[in-house]
């Protein structure tokens, strides 16, 4: 079993990207399934629409996680409560719309969990995620309550994010970090069989500032004449993990990172 995971899909650029090229992507990794964050898939670079949604659907995509920018674009609120397969950060302060964990079933009866959690530490504020965590893990056991569990863990620094990564190991298949939009070199399997890597990096431009163009972001920071972040729109890198998984254990036999198109390819 072979699960793809992609990082934070950026604007027109990323969105083009997947679906002009993962469907040939999926079948040359026989790749069995997809899970994408798509928060900052819209035009904007922030949020994501129905329509968005809809299209990576058809292009082979199983799920869709989120973040931080789930609700830019307003009416997902909507579309979120009647689409299961789109998911946002499980500890949000309630009542929020949607829901931040799933059980999905594959066309061979395996169940694959996904659970979307975001930082607390310069993230905005949701509840604490340790302790969501921790009720979590004592609620839904790998091999009892699925087969496979992938956690995307959205957050802004490493340490936290190293922390949920040895906190579900062993009780998840793989732990991805996703937000901070570069894609780290430390993938691999922990002590107790966990697949884990600190970012999956961004599906998006490269050639601009962590999706965003460029030359406006540069002169933000120099506070000179900008306008709002827009994003960058070259041709995108697709960014993340492919997961070898033993349906035996629940945990991961090999991890590595992938990476496709764009200025990325290949390094």
């Amino acid at each position: 079993m072979k699960i793809l995971f992609l990082g934070d899909v950026v604007g027109i650029s990323g969105c083009s990207q997947i679906m002009n090229n993962l469907l040939n992507q999926i079948k040359i990794n026989n790749i069995d399934f997809v899970i994408v964050n798509a928060e900052n898939a819209d035009d904007s670079g922030v949020g994501l629409t129905k329509e968005i949604c809809e299209d990576f659907f058809r292009c082979g995509v199983n799920v869709i996680t989120t973040g931080n920018h789930v609700w830019d674009q307003k009416n997902i609120m909507n579309f979120i409560d009647k689409e299961n397969r789109l998911l946002r950060p499980k500890n949000l302060f309630e009542p929020a719309p949607g829901k931040g964990f799933e059980i999905y079933n594959t066309s061979n009866d395996i169940k694959i969990g996904v659970l979307n959690l975001m930082g607390n530490v310069f993230m905005k504020k949701c509840d604490d995620v340790f302790e969501t965590s921790k009720n979590f893990i004592e609620k839904y056991k790998l091999k009892e309550d699925y087969d496979f569990l992938v956690v995307d863990f959205h957050g802004e620094i490493t340490s936290e994010k190293n922390a949920i990564g040895h906190y579900f190991d062993g009780k998840a298949t793989l732990v991805v970090g996703t937000h901070t939009h570069i894609p780290t070199n430390d993938a691999r399997v922990l002590e107790n069989g966990t697949a884990y890597q600190t970012d999956a990096g961004m599906c998006g431009d490269y050639d601009s500032v962590i999706g965003m163009n460029k030359n406006n972001s540069i002169n933000r920071f120099l506070k000179k004449d900008s306008v709002k972040h827009f994003p960058a729109e070259g041709a995108a890198t697709l960014s993340g993990v492919i997961v070898d998984c033993d349906i035996k254990t629940g945990l991961a036999k090999k991890i590595k990172s992938f990476i496709f198109g764009g200025q990325l390819r290949n390094t």
